[in-house]
């Protein structure tokens, strides 16, 4: 019981290996759902397809004799919508409540866009149950472009959608954070503005309680989550420290990296994390190089490039828009090292990056030179010897959805060109992803 309305109806999945086909998930999964029961019962969201009996039965136990009348339909990632024909067949007279581009997705996944049952919902629009007055607020790309997040009044619940969920089933006693930072940023990261667009929105509700799709409900020091939140999807580290990324061929990178690691806990440095990118969880790698405020990148040269788990590691970073960091870079190679270079090529968007003077340089094994060039690095990482790196583009944010015109990518949906920068917008802009004009944007650097 979330409060004396509202039933968890949810289901906990213990059979799951990976979850979106990519994350470990060794504590399995839940996939969230929730009855508001008043005059009229609404029903919040539904459940992965593998468990439909089980959630229908969910549903009739908690309701007993009477029936929903409405299944809101928050995001349609088929892990939260996979069950709605099932719901209508159980129930042929409720009504679905969604958003526009959610029925449109509808017509995509069943073939019908449930045209005699929809109720279409937008930014403020409200949904009266008796007691309970739900109001909805449009979450784009938090992380599909037809979330929305809803507001109980009364209880003074928020129903967040996937924002502020975590990997594990709720059967499973463990720490929050850990795997609802690996969470957000394998799944949530790439869109840290439109988070930030959304706890805006949220920031002027009264909060007692979160119910994401995914995870525990929120019920205690909610200002703990929220600052996290904030945090992440600002870009900021959240802790100090180093994170020592590596690959190695034949264990001479290794050996660097591991003595760079101690060279660094000589000097001090509290939290020293070491990341072996071919055999550890890459979406706990990823999870570090967000977390901590430097990191170090040490690779062999392959093929004339850098090893594949490092352009994977790296692409994962970039993809999720990595910035504000302490970098620097080790490289290996036998007759013509690349790696610094590569490396620093595929860096080079990212925003507000400032790079260690010193690079080290191995030629096949670690010698003296290559060992004294270490020490100068962990030296360098502990005073802060930098230089600035990364992109300063100009970007404009629409204050009602989030979607940001970055001068970088231009915006194809308004026929303006990559590499196209302006001291303000066109009079004629307008958001391609909620209409609105260039009044409702905001501009960043």
């Amino acid at each position: 019981m979330i409060t004396n309305d509202i039933k968890y109806i949810g289901v906990n999945d213990h059979k799951i290996d990976l979850f979106e086909g990519q994350y470990i998930v060794p504590n399995g999964m839940a996939y969230n759902s929730y009855a508001i029961i008043d005059e009229k019962i609404a029903i919040m969201d539904s459940v992965d397809i593998n468990f439909k009996d089980e959630w229908l039965c969910n549903i009739k136990e908690t309701l007993g004799e009477r029936k929903p009348d409405y299944l809101v339909v928050q995001h349609m990632e088929p892990d939260h919508s996979a069950n709605i024909m099932s719901f209508i067949e159980a129930y042929p007279d409720a009504k679905i409540v969604a958003s526009a581009k959610a029925f449109a997705m509808m017509k995509n996944f069943f073939g019908t866009d449930l045209d005699d049952k929809k109720v279409v919902v937008s930014e403020g629009d409200t949904l009266n149950l008796g007691k309970h007055t739900l109001t909805f607020f449009t979450a784009p790309m938090v992380h599909w472009p037809e979330v929305v997040v809803t507001y109980d009044s009364k209880d003074k619940v928020l129903f967040s959608a996937d924002g502020f969920g975590k990997f594990g089933a709720l059967d499973v006693d463990e720490d929050w954070a850990c795997e609802a930072r690996r969470y957000y940023f394998g799944i949530v990261g790439k869109y840290g503005v439109q988070v930030q667009s959304l706890l805006k929105k949220l920031a002027t509700l009264d909060v007692e309680k979160i119910c994401p799709l995914h995870g525990p409900v929120l019920t205690e020091n909610l200002p703990y989550y929220i600052n996290l939140y904030d945090v992440w999807s600002s870009y900021k580290s959240e802790d100090k420290g180093i994170v020592v990324a590596y690959t190695s061929v034949y264990g001479n990178t290794k050996k660097a990296a591991m003595l760079l690691c101690q060279k660094l806990k000589d000097n001090g440095v509290e939290k020293v994390v070491l990341n072996d990118l071919a055999r550890c969880d890459m979406a706990e790698a990823v999870e570090d190089a967000f977390r901590y405020d430097k990191v170090v990148f040490a690779t062999t040269t392959y093929n004339a490039d850098i090893f594949p788990y490092m352009r994977e590691f790296i692409n994962h970073l970039t993809e999720r828009n990595f910035q504000n960091k302490t970098v620097a870079f080790v490289e290996n190679g036998s007759w013509a090292p690349t790696g610094a270079k590569v490396m620093k090529e595929m860096l080079s968007k990212c925003k507000n990056l400032e790079y260690v003077n010193t690079t080290v340089k191995i030629m096949s094994a670690l010698n003296s030179d290559s060992e004294s060039q270490l020490e100068l690095l962990a030296q360098e990482l502990c005073e802060n010897k930098v230089e600035k790196g990364g992109s300063d583009s100009v970007k404009y944010v629409c204050d009602i959805c989030g979607w940001v015109y970055d001068e970088e990518k231009g915006s194809p949906e308004n026929g303006i060109a990559a590499g196209t920068a302006f001291d303000d917008l066109p009079e004629d802009f307008v958001c391609p992803l909620c209409g609105v004009d260039k009044s409702n944007f905001s501009k960043t650097e």
